[in-house]
């Protein structure tokens, strides 16, 4: 009589671990690497709190997130894109409408970051607001005395060889308009910003392409001052204990605001419904902060639960700071391949 009983408790214990694993689906999420989505106290409270498995995937451009999303559909279930990109991932059927109804703290996201026109497209959401920060200047705090305030001490000579800016077209074309005194998202005055970067070229000791290659470079102290994310700055002084500070100079900076959204054929709806609204969540965002280092949240509640001194809410909320941001807005295939060409011609011609 001991055999059926033991067959009856095993096909029992196999029929429970089969609801288990079926229970526990995946979220495939698709970002970058080292930027809030797969650290591992959050992947883990998420896993908890849901009975969901997080897959993470990585990107290193927009270009290779859209190229990414093209070649796998029904791959991932959440992808973070830059709000300048979601028109084009919408156009190109990459990503699909977003129930917010579904995501409780949707309601905390700032009503200008929740109506960006980037992100909503006839009445129907297609990213959720999550963070944003700049593309402005950190330096490594062991070559200055005190931290500089204009965008022309990239083209100090005392600089030379030890200055970074990272391969990106439109955002070194930007950053060169702003170098010139003009509208990031309406340059009128290429050429001035093709002289512009021209004349840094000197300066330049390498391209960067990823937080890690910065962070390596001040690190064994081989740079002094270079672009960089807002959001990474702060995790390099935060997390990793750095001698970086953020510079946001007086003639202004790249503004991005970076949303989740879910692609098209997505196999976890739900999942990626949870995993959204976990991400902007005030107790995630606070925690996230506090432990790496962060840009901006979206949700007002979030930044509001940061100390009053906090840089995410003094100086990123600072009136006269938000003056002299522009918020990088869609550009055209014709401008993305202007930029890359120009970019391409100036990286030969450095010395």
């Amino acid at each position: 009589m001991r055999m059926p009983k033991l067959t009856a408790f095993l096909t029992a214990t196999a029929v429970f671990t089969s609801v288990l694993a079926a229970s526990a689906a995946e979220v495939h999420v698709l970002n970058w690497k080292g930027y809030g989505a797969d650290e591992p106290w959050a992947i883990a409270a998420f896993e908890k709190a849901t009975g969901n498995k997080v897959v993470n995937d990585f990107f290193n451009s927009e270009q290779e997130m859209l190229t990414k999303l093209r070649t796998n559909p029904g791959l991932y279930d959440v992808v973070m894109i830059n709000a300048a990109f979601n028109d084009q991932a919408m156009a190109e059927k990459l990503i699909q409408p977003i129930d917010t109804s579904k995501l409780s703290n949707y309601a905390d996201i700032s009503p200008d970051k929740a109506g960006s026109p980037m992100l909503d497209h006839d009445g129907k959401v297609y990213g959720v607001p999550w963070v944003w920060g700049l593309t402005a200047l950190a330096i490594n705090e062991k070559s200055f005395d005190k931290p500089p305030t204009s965008i022309t001490e990239m083209w100090n000579e005392a600089h030379k060889g030890r200055v970074v800016i990272r391969d990106d077209a439109v955002e070194a074309v930007q950053f060169g308009a702003i170098a010139t005194g003009q509208n990031i998202n309406d340059i009128k005055d290429m050429e001035a910003v093709k002289a512009k970067l021209s004349s840094l070229m000197p300066q330049i000791k390498t391209f960067w392409s990823s937080e890690n290659d910065w962070n390596q470079m001040v690190a064994s102290n081989q740079i002094d001052i270079g672009t960089y994310w807002s959001g990474s700055a702060d995790r390099a002084k935060t997390h990793f204990k750095l001698p970086v500070s953020l510079v946001i100079p007086q003639e202004g900076a790249v503004a991005w605001l970076d949303a989740f959204s879910i692609p098209v054929g997505s196999k976890n709806v739900t999942g990626a419904e949870a995993f959204i609204n976990y991400m902007i969540d005030p107790k995630f965002y606070v925690e996230w902060v506090t432990k790496v280092g962060a840009p901006v949240s979206a949700n007002t509640k979030a930044v509001e639960a940061l100390p009053e001194d906090a840089f995410n809410r003094k100086v990123m909320g600072d009136p006269d700071v938000a003056k002299r941001i522009q918020f990088q807005a869609p550009i055209t295939d014709a401008q993305r391949e202007a930029y890359l060409a120009l970019w391409q011609q100036l990286k030969v011609d450095v010395k």
